[in-house]
């Protein structure tokens, strides 16, 4: 079924028009031969679609190209090829036989590493395809990773943490915040979401969770700052209410929103699509209202 603006199709938060969309068909039809990398950086170009950083949202673009070409939109577009497994990492030491436990004091300081080069990007991925219940899948948008670690030589990750660009609509933020629509879609890139987060099954340190939010939310802000030039304000999260009862989100003062409609983070209005899941955010600063909802008088 063809896609109109009518079906409320829109990239990032921006509805494209009449017009986008007929630059995008020409663009993708005539450059064909290109890879679908390519193009979507050539359709960001064109159409100014950035980062606050200038960086063009290429990826996003991609995923925004294959859905049209799903949708029957862009039919002479190539089928997406299917991925070269590389080579794995080396692994770093394996965890040990025994569980790692005992308080938190004997694993202090813990460490926030953020990771950037290549090789800790597949081992990260690696980890998280094998450990965590929801496994990897490429982040949408802007992202930060970041492995924990303590200070003790000789030892494994203790958890690692993956976030990335908030999600577009989430009704208990969004009443909780209580902006409208159009302070939403200028707003949102300040908000950011803890998508992955993850305690190794070889880890039983009590504590270890709610102290580890508590140090990243005072990492945060900085690091996202120096990646992408955008000040952020708030971090949310998804709990899967069937798996979790989000206590290491209390327990570090998180604020409790309420559960999802079971959307998605780009599915479709009315339409149960994932499970329920608990919404909990957290602040990064105290007058965050002031920069997500401000009172936007309109110049005369």
């Amino acid at each position: 079924m063809p896609i109109t603006i009518g079906d409320g199709l829109s990239f990032c938060g921006h509805a494209v028009t009449d017009a986008e969309l007929g630059l995008i068909r020409r663009i993708t039809r005539e450059f064909a031969n290109l890879a679908l990398t390519e193009l979507a950086a050539t359709v960001c170009e064109l159409l100014e679609w950035r980062r606050p950083n200038g960086g063009l949202k290429g990826r996003e673009c991609y995923l925004f190209l294959r859905e049209l070409h799903r949708r029957g939109w862009l039919p002479w577009l190539p089928a997406p090829q299917p991925r070269h497994h590389r080579a794995k990492v080396a692994a770093e030491p394996a965890p040990a036989p025994d569980l790692l436990t005992g308080p938190l004091d004997e694993y202090q300081p813990i460490q926030l590493l953020l990771i950037e080069d290549a090789d800790n990007r597949r081992l990260f991925r690696e980890y998280l395809a094998r450990y965590h219940y929801l496994g990897y899948r490429a982040p949408y948008g802007a992202q930060l990773r970041y492995w924990v670690r303590s200070a003790r030589p000789g030892l494994p990750p203790l958890a690692a943490l993956l976030f990335t660009s908030a999600a577009w609509r989430m009704a208990p933020r969004d009443r909780w915040i209580g902006w409208s629509v159009p302070q939403r879609a200028r707003h949102l890139a300040g908000i950011v979401n803890n998508t992955r987060f993850i305690i190794f099954p070889w880890v039983r340190v009590p504590r270890l969770a709610s102290h580890i939010l508590s140090q990243v939310s005072r990492r945060l802000r900085q690091d996202w700052q120096a990646k992408y030039r955008q000040p952020l304000w708030l971090v949310e999260t998804f709990v899967d209410r069937q798996r979790f009862a989000g206590t290491c989100y209390r327990a570090a003062n998180w604020i409790g929103l309420g559960p999802t409609r079971g959307r998605g983070r780009q599915g479709p209005a009315g339409r149960l699509s994932t499970p329920l899941k608990d919404v909990y955010v957290w602040p990064l600063q105290r007058d965050f209202r002031r920069y997500l909802n401000p009172l936007e008088i309109p110049i005369p």
